[in-house]
């Protein structure tokens, strides 16, 4: 009997994902000008209004409020009318020092028995449902996001959208878990006043969603994928109706508050820790990432065709406390799963200043992971530069995504005599 699986996005102007941008785009900053920072930055963001909370420690000093304001206005937020505006939001800041009983389990003389920033358990998945290892409904959803956004900032076709949006993805799947074509797309936009009628106005959007947006959406995907879109798909566009009214001044945004649309939509599992405004100290992120890369390698080297690896850890304990793996039944290597965990302990050091040195995580690279999922996104260099009025120009090129990338497949596959 097929079954559906429904995974959502929200788009880079969600209230809860400016949240994100701002609290990853303090911790850029922070990292710039001095890469062993302890950083731990909340935001909330509401009608013309930033509030940034959290704890630092740091050799360095930044403009909160102006990094902020940049990344609102990045965004999209530059009009008085939508109520909430870079230029003109007030951003009060409340961030205070990182406590030193936390600090203590952290630091050690020396940096390879660097404990944990925190207990928990950490979450890393791969399938092989698409070329980057991640499940479908998510990846679609995501797509479609950034294309409405590329097609607001382009402002043709589309010139009434609004930053603020949401999608959502359901798939139907055969008896033997395979994605055999797309049910149903949800898609929720803020837009401008129209002068036509409701009626009119909701026509005209889902019209254009269906000739101009899709179109590109289905143009980006590799064939497999493109063979999941029939005639029969069951859309729902902006169904609610009108939606001028959004972002901040609609709906209060808070740091965190999108960890599945994050991580796997639903798929696999999450722990619960949240990523942005964290660094790596913190394995609510770090080890969240690193398990995303040992199951991806895991996968691509053909050990399973879907995997997950939990890791856990306790607070200020350098060694994990567990390291568990499921393949849902699809192994190849003729190993029970708690083999293959064994096996998988011994391939990758899940300790945190191993999992930082590894995968370069006290680099300024997270602003790029805030918005459209922090996993599935391709490996790439880039160059940042960063000023202050306090620390003067960086200039640094950084590897993003690094946790993404198949450097461990040739390593997998010979532990494994593939």
């Amino acid at each position: 009997m097929s079954y559906l699986f429904t995974s959502e996005s929200v788009s880079e102007g969600h209230p809860d994902k400016i949240a994100d941008q701002i609290s990853d785009a303090l911790l850029d900053n922070f990292l710039a000008f001095d890469p062993e920072s302890k950083v731990a930055c909340e935001t909330l963001v509401t009608t013309g209004q930033v509030v940034l909370a959290g704890e630092v420690k740091s050799h360095t000093y930044v403009d909160l409020q102006q990094i902020a304001r940049e990344v609102i206005n990045e965004i999209g937020y530059t009009k008085g009318e939508y109520q909430f505006s870079g230029d003109s939001c007030g951003v009060i800041s409340l961030i205070h020092e990182q406590s030193p009983d936390i600090n203590r389990g952290v630091d050690r003389g020396a940096k390879e028995l660097q404990g944990a920033g925190d207990q928990g358990m950490m979450f890393g998945y791969a399938s092989r449902e698409t070329d980057n290892y991640m499940p479908v409904a998510l990846e679609l959803a995501h797509i479609i996001l950034q294309e409405l956004a590329a097609m607001r900032r382009e402002g043709t076709g589309m010139a009434y959208l609004r930053p603020d949006a949401k999608a959502q993805v359901t798939v139907e799947y055969t008896d033997d878990h395979q994605p055999a074509r797309v049910d149903t797309i949800v898609i929720s936009t803020q837009h401008d006043p129209f002068d036509a009628d409701e009626a009119a106005m909701l026509r005209k959007i889902e019209a254009d969603m269906k000739a101009l947006l899709m179109p590109r959406v289905i143009g980006q995907l590799p064939e497999r994928l493109q063979q999941l879109f029939g005639e029969d798909i069951t859309y729902h566009i902006n169904p609610t109706g009108k939606f001028v009214i959004g972002g901040p001044h609609g709906d209060t945004g808070l740091t965190g508050r999108k960890i599945v649309v994050d991580t796997y939509g639903g798929k696999g599992a999450h722990g619960g820790g949240a990523f942005s405004g964290k660094d790596p100290s913190k394995v609510d992120r770090s080890a969240a990432y690193a398990a995303r890369h040992a199951a991806k390698n895991l996968v691509a080297a053909g050990v399973a065709d879907e995997i997950l690896v939990q890791v856990s850890y306790a607070i200020g304990v350098v060694e994990p406390t567990s390291i568990y793996v499921n393949t849902y039944g699809t192994a190849r290597v003729g190993l029970s799963d708690g083999d293959i965990a064994r096996k998988v302990a011994e391939l990758f050091d899940f300790r945190p200043f191993a999992i930082e040195q590894r995968l370069k995580l006290r680099n300024p690279i997270y602003r790029e992971t805030a918005a459209y999922g922090h996993l599935g996104k391709a490996p790439r260099t880039v160059s940042k530069v960063f000023e202050s009025p306090y620390n003067g120009r960086v200039e640094r090129e950084v590897e993003l995504f690094t946790w993404e990338k198949l450097d461990a497949v040739e390593a997998v596959k010979t532990a494994f005599g593939l």
